[in-house]
């Protein structure tokens, strides 16, 4: 082992979280320490997580899917040592081998209207490439988007978010350029539409950071029929419902709703956890910049090339037969294990799931997702509340969980629900 390397293995809990108030982000810290998750992730494994004190947990929040195919998943890890023999992250300017192979890969798998793959360093930086695009398509500013909404931190993407990530930076945006809409509400939606000036609605497939909501039946395809009837186009942000994580065999959500987007953003799970990567795949509209101004965007770090042989892997992996299966398997088991728990117990009041996403409801308290959250890390579940809706826990599980993983989750989970009981 390097010097360095057992350096920083070397040190302790106490240490890093010093360090971390200190230079890092003080009010994380506190905030994680007072709700009773002091976590500091060492060793992980597949669906494992080890905090630097032996605590081991169940990892069902996977930072939002980019743990679908488990920590330092083996296949990747070696796909991408053999590949530091022959790649570094290349240079953006010019074509490259993997990022050609990546951005067939990524249009071959999506709806036969998608042209284009633009690949990214990141979510964020994704969501801005796919508004930037839908702006092109149409020459229109004005972007609608969800209340409580969340589709990064960059600048595009914080004017289409809730004021709770938006305010402080003072991102919000003109109210004439971004435009919010309840969830579920087509009147709202069309009438934000109506002017015929709207670049694009985005719209996460199920919004993540709201709870994950379901979609009333034939809400999507209803929004796409207005985007289509106003010349606007439908961007369907896939970062954290893409990936197989809707089950039912349809690699991107949206496409399980019968809907056809115009561009699609994807990433989190895209790296396979293991090196940044993101991408907009986009239809000829909106990637018609890619043949007028090819330097209309330009990521020095985007589209690396050992990004691109992660992203190849984990999409190889991803679309396995038995990976499709195994994902319908585990979330039919851990939804009949969540109902038999839920009856047990009044103040879980609701299940929200497609596939291997669900949002439990804990009714009785506003904080209760938050509440559960810290008795499940107690019990060594790792799953985080909802910021825009506190009273619901996300719970995450990976593609790849065993059945006897599954037991173990449901075990431990009705363990936390009831020990959270007293608080409701």
């Amino acid at each position: 082992m390097s010097a360095l390397l057992d350096s920083l293995l070397s040190a302790s809990k106490a240490d890093v979280l010093a360090d971390s108030a200190k230079y890092w982000n003080p009010d994380k810290v506190r905030a994680w320490a007072a709700r009773g998750t002091p976590l500091v992730i060492g060793r992980r494994e597949g669906y494992h997580l080890y905090d630097m004190s032996g605590h081991r947990l169940i990892d069902l929040h996977l930072n939002g899917g980019t743990y679908n195919l488990g920590h330092r998943n083996p296949e990747i890890i070696a796909e991408l040592k053999e590949a530091l023999d022959h790649f570094d992250m290349g240079n953006h300017h010019f074509p490259a081998i993997g990022r050609a192979a990546l951005a067939k890969k990524l249009v071959e798998t999506a709806p036969a209207n998608m042209r284009y793959a633009v690949l990214s360093s990141g979510g964020g930086e994704a969501i801005d490439i796919g508004l930037k695009c839908a702006r092109y398509g149409t020459k229109r500013r004005k972007i609608v988007s969800i209340e409580k909404a969340y589709h990064g931190h960059t600048g595009l993407a914080l004017g289409t978010a809730d004021g709770r990530y938006a305010d402080q930076f003072m991102s919000a945006g003109r109210p004439d350029e971004f435009v919010k809409v309840p969830f579920n509400d087509l009147a709202a939606m069309e009438a934000a539409l109506a002017s015929g000036d709207a670049a694009c609605v985005i719209m996460e497939t199920i919004p993540a950071t709201y709870g994950f909501p379901m979609p009333a039946d034939g809400y999507l395809p209803a929004v796409k029929a207005l985007c289509e009837k106003y010349g606007s186009l439908y961007v369907a942000d896939e970062v954290q419902t893409g990936l197989m994580r809707c089950g039912s065999g349809h690699l991107w959500g949206i496409t399980g709703y019968g809907v056809t987007p115009d561009i699609i953003v994807t990433s989190k799970g895209l790296s396979g956890g293991l090196y940044p990567i993101g991408a907009v795949i986009t239809n000829a509209a909106g990637g018609g910049w890619l043949n007028e101004d090819g330097w209309g965007h330009i990521s020095t770090f985007g589209g690396s090339e050992l990004g691109c042989v992660a992203a190849l892997k984990t999409l190889e992996i991803t679309l396995r037969p038995e990976t499709i299966a195994n994902v319908d398997a585990v979330a039919a088991k851990l939804r009949a294990g969540l109902d038999a728990i839920r009856a047990r117990h009044p103040f879980f009041t609701g299940i929200r799931q497609r596939g291997v996403i669900f949002g439990l409801e804990f009714n009785g308290h506003p904080q209760g997702g938050k509440i559960v959250m810290r008795e499940l890390y107690a019990k060594g579940i790792w799953a985080i509340f909802s910021q825009l809706d506190q009273r619901v826990l996300q719970f995450k599980p990976g593609l790849l969980l065993t059945p006897a993983d599954c037991d173990e989750i449901l075990e431990r989970t009705a363990a936390g629900i009831a020990a959270a009981a007293a608080s409701f």
